[in-house]
């Protein structure tokens, strides 16, 4: 009886130890995919789609706030011809599921879109992140809805 109420404890200990390694990595996960997060806003704000490219995948799918549905050459045409003096995200939140990530937050902005359009905007995106070989982390697929203030 003894011996097999230590092997349990032993047993417990042990998945203790595990659950708090994994909690660790998919910690530092979460913290890497906000950062690439922040990245992209700052490739955005800068229109620079030299930043950005590295951060999508090369089958990277966009739906926007309109329903319009782009590619990465299309999003990153987009970034470049923006024009936004305000563009923050706020309330991120990422979850990792083994070699995926789901990152949520909002994104407020201000400017003119690629067109030449004003842009006064607050939306809240989902986006998922797939970790490729090597361990580079990429968006592969974004979608944006508009908040109705």
């Amino acid at each position: 009886m003894k011996r097999t109420l230590v092997w349990c404890v032993v047993a417990m200990l042990s998945l203790m130890v595990a659950a708090q390694a994994q909690d660790k990595m998919s910690g530092g996960t979460e913290q890497a995919v906000a950062a690439l997060e922040q990245k992209w806003i700052d490739a955005t704000k800068a229109s620079n789609p030299e930043i950005l490219a590295p951060l999508l995948a090369d089958k990277f799918i966009d739906t926007d706030s309109s329903g319009k549905v782009t590619s990465k050459a299309e999003t990153l045409a987009s970034v470049q011809a923006a024009k936004l003096e305000k563009s923050e995200i706020i309330n991120v939140k990422v979850t990792v599921f083994g070699k995926t990530a789901i990152a949520t937050g909002d994104w407020i902005g201000k400017g003119t879109d690629d067109k030449g359009n004003p842009i006064d905007a607050h939306e809240r995106w989902t986006d998922t992140w797939i970790e490729m070989s090597g361990g580079k982390w990429q968006c592969v697929a974004s979608h944006s809805s508009p908040i109705k203030m």
